[in-house]
Parts: structure tokens; sequence; C-alpha cells
């Protein structure tokens, strides 16, 4: 059997839209390369504003958005990766996001933690 090894350049992110179906990266060889908003819950339960709200990360290897916590590599979108979140943890960051609590990991489980202390 004969291995063959090929190396992929992936290219970066330039910019971005998020529409209430698709989430779209133009890329910086030419490409956009969109996906269905589905395969990323948290960007599919955000209010318009929160999806406008992304920042590149790593020059351009992925997308970030803060008020979501939430980060998406242009490789992952590429290989047409969908969210690896579990049900569990989304199922809490959701009733956060819900509640009006903050929505970051840290936060979540800080929270959580003084909940049980109290």
């Amino acid at each position: 059997m004969r291995t063959l090894t090929v190396e992929v350049q992936v290219p970066e992110a330039r910019n971005v839209n998020v529409s209430e179906a698709a989430l779209s990266a133009e890329l910086s060889d030419g490409r956009t390369i969109s996906v269905p908003l589905e395969w990323y819950p948290r960007l599919a339960h955000a209010t318009p504003r929160e999806r406008e709200t992304w920042e590149l990360i790593g020059g351009g290897e992925g997308i970030h958005w803060p008020d979501l916590d939430e980060d998406i590599s242009v490789e992952g979108l590429l290989a047409g990766r969908r969210s690896g979140e579990s049900d569990r943890s989304f199922q809490r960051w959701l009733a956060a996001k819900r509640a009006g609590r903050p929505l970051t990991l840290d936060a979540l489980l800080r929270y959580e933690r003084e909940r049980r202390e109290r």
C-alpha cells in the first residue's frame, strides 16, 4: 500500500457575513464559502447584532464572536465541519443567554459554582 501525502494551504478569511440562513466567509484566495447557519447553533440563536459582532483571529485562520463565545476555523468551514459542541453544553449556554447571564464558558462555570454554594 502506498501512502500519499498532500500539503494543502488553507486560505485566510477576509470578511464574514451572517444572514438568517447562512454563514459566508470571503477567503484570501478569492473564494467565498457559505454553510448553513443551523450548523452553528450559537449563531442560529443569536440576534442580528450579535452575529454582526465578529473578529478575525490568527490572521484570518478563524472567526470569533465575542458576544457568543463562538470560534469557527476556516479549515473547519472548508472541511464541512459542523459545531462540535455537545448538546448539554449548548443547552447550558442557551439557558444563560435567555436569562441574560454572561455567555463565556468561564462565566457560566463560575455562575453554576456560585449557585451550588448558596
